[in-house]
């Protein structure tokens, strides 16, 4: 069953990047408890106290992770955007195979709605590959991309980019006088694109938001 609590957690560390030992240390657990939940079904559902810790570290509603079924969708005062699972090239340029999304990050809703004017389903995270955009973003990093911001209300800034079947990450510098702009790297050790046509490089959202993990 996909909307099983055990396989949401089990997504969720692989998608993060998390281990079950050092989810279950943070709830003062012994390092197997989480794998035994997961795998073994022992316990058999997870505490209020724990089900909480995990919702709010993940930023998902506790229903996911087998909470009450009134607050399927999202929790009180929270906003899900949906991650999609393709990658946004800092690099070379990544191929899209896949633009189906799952909820995958809750955002408080006056908070976003104070980063932008924009509806959550024009809302949308995927993850950067490469290092082109460093230090600014860096691989790994998720990114909260305004599908509603893009060729409209161009403005300097990071847009995710759709150029031939690629999508990359970079930023615009716009010609004041002209609709032409430089694509830039923030890595100096890659160059810009001078002078490119909007329809050459298709801007299809703005980067609003960035999340990393901490090594």
């Amino acid at each position: 069953m996909l909307n099983d609590p055990r396989l949401v957690l089990e997504r969720l560390c692989a998608e993060r990047g998390e281990d079950f030992a050092g989810l279950s240390r943070m709830l003062g657990r012994n390092p197997a408890y989480i794998q035994q939940y997961v795998r073994r079904g022992v316990p058999r559902r997870l505490g209020e106290e724990e089900r909480r810790k995990l919702a709010r570290y993940f930023g998902v509603p506790e229903a996911l992770l087998g909470g009450p079924a009134e607050q399927v969708g999202a929790a009180a005062g929270l906003v899900s955007i949906k991650r999609h699972p393709v990658m946004v090239s800092a690099g070379p340029g990544v191929i899209v195979t896949e633009e189906l999304g799952k909820p995958y990050f809750a955002f408080d809703e006056r908070w976003l709605k104070a980063l932008t004017p924009s509806e959550p389903a024009n809302l949308s995270i995927v993850r950067v590959e490469g290092d082109s955009m460093a230090p600014t973003l860096n691989a790994g990093d998720d990114i909260l991309v305004d599908l509603g911001d893009s060729v409209e209300r161009l403005r300097d800034g990071i847009y995710v980019l759709r150029i031939d079947d690629a999508l990359v990450v970079k930023r615009l510098a716009l010609n004041p006088t002209a609709r032409r702009v430089t694509v830039q790297s923030d890595n100096p050790a890659y160059p810009d694109w001078p002078d490119c046509s909007l329809a050459d490089i298709k801007p299809i959202g703005r980067v609003i938001w960035s999340g990393r993990r901490i090594v």
